[in-house]
C-alpha cells in the first residue's frame, strides 16, 4: 500500500494569535508556517514537534463550512512520557475541561484530558503498548 502515515491532523479554531500560543506553550510544538488559503479566507498554520516533523497539527481560522457534513475529529492524542508529571503541568497551568483525574485502561495505559482554546479535546495518553513511542 502506498498510503504511509499521518500528515496532518486539522483543527478548526478561532483565532491564530490564541492557538499558536497554547500549541506551543502546552503541547510543545514548534510553530512551522502561517499562510492565507488561496481563497483569501482562510488562514492555516502548521506545527510539528521540534526535529520531528513527520506529522503536524494544521490549525484552520476563518472556516465557516458546515463541520458535520465533513466529519469531525474526536480528540488529538499526544504521547507522553510521564503522565503523573504532565498532569501536575496541566493542573498548574489551570486548563479548562481538565479531567478530575488520570485514568488507566485495563492494560496499563494512562490518559486524562482537556480542552484547548476553541474547546478542542485534547488527551495526553501513556502508552503500555511496546513502551512509549
Amino acid at each position: 500500500m502506498a498510503i504511509r502515515k499521518i500528515e496532518h491532523v486539522g483543527v478548526i479554531v478561532r483565532s491564530l494569535e490564541t492557538s499558536i500560543p497554547f500549541y506551543e506553550n502546552v503541547i510543545g510544538l514548534k510553530h512551522l508556517e502561517t499562510l492565507t488559503h488561496t481563497n483569501g479566507v482562510i488562514r492555516l498554520a502548521f506545527l510539528a514537534f521540534p526535529g520531528a516533523s513527520e506529522t503536524e497539527v494544521e490549525l484552520i481560522e476563518g472556516y465557516t463550512g458546515e463541520v458535520g457534513r465533513e466529519g469531525r475529529v474526536h480528540h488529538l492524542a499526544f504521547t507522553v512520557d510521564d503522565i503523573e508529571k504532565e498532569y501536575a503541568r496541566a493542573q498548574g497551568l489551570a486548563l479548562a475541561g481538565l479531567d478530575g483525574e488520570i485514568t488507566t485502561l485495563p492494560n496499563g495505559s494512562r490518559y486524562f484530558f482537556f480542552e484547548g482554546p476553541d474547546g478542542e479535546s485534547i488527551e495526553f495518553f501513556q502508552t503500555t503498548r511496546g513502551g512509549n513511542r
